[in-house]
């Protein structure tokens, strides 16, 4: 009953903050729209026309293979099927979308929960977290490299070059300290928690957590002792999901632009700065506002017309809109609501932290 007290009390307390966002967003939204023309938007949607629907075909291939990655980072006894994963995904994603800070506190947990009456809840959980850190890898190089493209193509304004310049060096760092703890097994974020908590910095903060980041370094350590064979198809289905984002802008962009021919370069530039945008601005729904302000502003420095930018924007949220739309509808065919999944998950991250050592929760194979 206190867990659900408190979890009740900790979704409560992001309700104006959500409100707050959510606000912001159309405000930011409305403005760049109307920076950018409704006119020139309206016509570039209408010369995309029914190359939406190869759009949304695209957009399959990118569901296909972090679906697929998921299920390869399954790990026997249990075995979780590509379908069951693909649905999961659609319908996370429709909560997380739709649901501001939804991405960060429903939508990835939500994933687990929607499988675990096929694999258990810690076995769906764990899976979950060592795909999303495979892709958060692939991110990380995917955004270097597009970083990269644009200080070298491009003349930027100073502070925006300096910022580029300290991105590539931190990730830079960053990427190669991961693969060395990573090979090394070094509990280097476990083993700091214990050295600050033995030394009285932090200590009630510190001392559920502690226990719960050690687990997740044991999960992530095992995992690479035992599918060390597995770690290249996996990252080559995520690299498959970036490859996919590029031609995805490049077929908006062949539609949509006059006068102006795309290449795939361009394509390639302007989805690593959606990327950047996907994760800096995670807490926002559909990136409202700061998605058509970045892509106007990296369109235009490609050299494309104005509004082109918006347009494709505005392109990616009506495909993000159908997917919404599909796990909505897949949530009810299986007689869920928005409000039962999003208490659900609370109540099972909650019996996870509580229990501290998440490999000891028992299965629950029950809707």
């Amino acid at each position: 009953m206190n867990e659900s007290i408190k979890t009740k009390d900790k979704r409560a307390k992001f309700t104006p903050v959500s409100i707050i966002f959510a606000a912001l967003g159309v405000m930011l939204f409305a403005y760049f729209i109307k920076r950018a023309g409704v006119e020139q938007i309206f016509e570039g949607m209408k010369r995309l026309g029914a190359g939406f629907l190869l759009v949304f075909v695209i957009s399959c291939v990118r569901l296909c293979v972090r679906a697929l990655a998921w299920t390869r980072c399954c790990e026997a006894p249990y075995q979780l099927k590509f379908m069951d994963a693909a649905k999961a995904r659609v319908m996370g994603d429709a909560l997380g979308n739709l649901v501001p800070l939804g991405t960060v506190i429903v939508s990835e947990p939500s994933k687990a929960v929607l499988v675990r009456d096929r694999v258990p809840l810690i076995a769906a959980l764990s899976s979950l977290a060592i795909e999303n850190l495979f892709y958060s890898l692939s991110v990380a190089l995917f955004i270097f490299c597009g970083t990269a493209s644009l200080l070298l193509a491009f003349p930027l304004p100073k502070p925006l070059r300096y910022g580029s310049i300290g991105a590539l060096i931190a990730v830079a760092i960053i990427i190669p300290a991961a693969f060395i703890i990573i090979r090394k097994q070094w509990k280097f974020a476990s083993g700091a928690m214990e050295y600050l908590h033995g030394r009285g910095v932090w200590r009630n903060f510190l001392e559920e957590r502690r226990q719960r980041v050690r687990s997740v370094e044991d999960r992530i350590y095992g995992f690479y002792s035992r599918n060390r064979s597995r770690f290249l198809s996996i990252m080559l289905l995520e690299a498959c999901f970036h490859l996919a984002g590029i031609l995805e802008a490049y077929v908006v962009l062949h539609f949509i632009s006059v006068g102006i021919a795309p290449t795939l370069f361009k394509a390639f530039v302007l989805e690593s700065v959606n990327r950047v945008i996907t994760v800096v601005f995670k807490f926002m729904p559909f990136r409202a506002g700061v998605g058509e302000g970045s892509t106007e502003w990296t369109a235009a420095l490609l050299g494309f017309s104005k509004g082109i930018g918006t347009t494709l924007e505005i392109v990616r949220k009506a495909r993000d809109l159908c997917w919404t739309a599909a796990g909505f509808l897949l949530l009810l065919r299986r007689g869920l609501s928005a409000r039962a999944v999003s208490a659900e998950t609370a109540r099972a991250v909650a019996e996870v932290n509580k229990i501290g050592t998440p490999e000891a929760v028992p299965a629950n194979h029950s809707r």
